[in-house]
């Protein structure tokens, strides 16, 4: 007899909520990609919450302290979950090398803001932070790679080691 329970959407069929999840705890290139991106969107919105709550000192130092912030939390998160690295690249060093990538990012997102300042003088907050978001998401799948293939790179074996061990 099972005792396993099958999650149900509200039409009573089963959910794909299991299958979903499954997905997303595989490690292939996919799966990894759709963490990056929870993980972005995550820490996008936290970069945008900071923004607002700190635009009264000004759109570049908002956006210095945001992308800070959001980028130390996007790197752990990635280090622990997007690519499972946390037993393999400490804290410092997932700071240290993906903090690295997000400083072209910062500068990105810093030429982006002079941008709107300059073509649209007075642009709302949430045009200059959906600019910010813009220019993030089209940096971040250059990162994604980068932090894949270098930051958390699954260890390589050659065949002579892996026969020693």
């Amino acid at each position: 007899m099972s005792t396993a329970v099958k999650a149900s959407g509200p039409s009573g069929r089963p959910s794909c909520a299991p299958r979903i999840t499954a997905r997303l705890r595989e490690e292939s290139v996919l799966a990894q990609f759709a963490r990056f991106v929870l993980v972005g969107a995550s820490s996008n919105g936290v970069y945008a919450l900071l923004f607002v709550a700190l635009s009264f000192l000004g759109s570049f130092t908002a956006n210095l302290v945001g992308v800070a912030a959001s980028t130390v939390l996007a790197n752990e998160l990635h280090r622990r979950h997007t690519f499972r690295a946390a037993g393999r690249v400490g804290w410092f060093q997932a700071q240290w090398e993906a903090g690295g990538l997000a400083l072209i990012g910062l500068g990105l997102s810093t030429a982006s803001l002079a941008a709107v300042h300059i073509l649209f003088p007075g642009a709302a907050t949430y045009v200059q932070v959906s600019v910010v978001i813009a220019v993030s998401g089209i940096f971040g799948a250059a990162r994604f790679l980068a932090l894949r293939g270098w930051v958390f790179r699954a260890p390589t074996f050659s065949a002579p080691e892996a026969a020693q061990h």
